[in-house]
């Protein structure tokens, strides 16, 4: 069972909805037939509004999203259940596989707690608050700025807080992330990895990983090649390393999987989509035993559902 903490299906459906076919083996990284054949347990979609979007068109762009997790993920599938809650994922028969919401940066709610209320009831389970740049609630890893949450970020966190909802740490900058380990119940990082193996800005250095695990936290390992390797093209052994490196940190329980398939162009050699999955985990075979497996495939994600 694989339980992906993140993939950029809903964004290219988005912008390519006329041209691409989520039943279609082949248009992206992820689509059913991949799922059904890869192995997948828990998938969750990212809403991540394009940047070219004005303010006063984000929202209404989340929630075509929306409509089309519905119109082209859900409801054409029987199978493919929608997931809101940790008692849904326990109700999956072995043939099922749940679907969640989640939302990849504040712009989508334009300044308004009211509108991530209402992503909330449409289904929202985890939120990021920055991409990579500045925005109302934070500043993202590449912002030269580097400043922390502000009171709109504080106020998303306490929202997030309340209803039990993960705050998403990846895209965030370091005083960013610091404010968010001081104030975050819940926190995870979706899809992140480690900055000693590959220095990137959008990896996370040794003191915020031990955090994590010390927040009883998820690291979720993705497969973006320049945040694998500083080379530009990375292998099944790439991944390897950084899983290794935060198990080297007390992180065992801590470590999962968080592709951000379909909102990458270069793919890790042997995993060009979901149904090379399978390659990972036969990877992963010559490294550790089937207990440490099913935890990082599956076990650490879905143990620290709260909602």
């Amino acid at each position: 069972m694989i339980f992906d903490a993140h993939c950029d299906v809903l964004m290219k459906l988005y912008l390519e909805s006329d041209t691409l076919s989520f039943q279609s083996k082949e248009d992206m990284h992820i689509t059913y037939p991949q799922l059904c054949e890869g192995g997948s347990k828990v998938q969750l979609f990212a809403i991540y509004i394009p940047s070219h979007l004005k303010p006063g068109q984000r929202f209404q762009a989340a929630l075509n999203m929306v409509n089309l997790f519905h119109n082209r993920i859900i409801e054409p599938h029987p199978d493919v259940k929608f997931i809101t809650s940790n008692e849904d994922i326990e109700n999956l028969s072995h043939n099922e596989i749940g679907a969640i919401l989640t939302l990849e940066g504040a712009e989508a709610i334009e300044e308004d707690i009211g509108k991530l209320e209402t992503l909330y009831r449409l289904g929202v389970r985890s939120v990021g608050l920055t991409w990579n740049w500045a925005n109302a609630a934070a500043d993202g890893a590449l912002e030269p700025r580097g400043g922390g949450l502000t009171n709109f970020g504080c106020d998303m966190v306490k929202f997030l807080n309340e209803k039990k909802l993960w705050t998403d740490v990846s895209h965030l900058c370091e005083n960013a992330f610091w404010d968010v380990i001081e104030e975050a119940h819940y926190p995870i990082a979706s899809h992140s990895n480690a900055y000693s193996i590959c220095p990137n800005p959008r990896n996370l250095k040794n003191d915020q990983i031990e955090s994590l695990i010390k927040k009883d936290s998820v690291i979720g390992i993705t497969f973006v090649p320049p945040f694998l390797n500083k080379k530009g093209s990375a292998e099944l052994t790439d991944i390897v390393r950084h899983i290794e490196h935060i198990c080297s940190l007390g992180g065992e329980d801590h470590v999962g999987f968080g592709s951000d398939f379909d909102g990458i162009n270069e793919t890790v050699k042997g995993l060009s989509s979901y149904h090379q999955y399978e390659n990972l985990i036969v990877t992963l075979q010559r490294y550790y035993n089937d207990r440490q497996i099913r935890k990082f495939l599956y076990g650490n994600f879905h143990k620290r559902i709260r909602f």
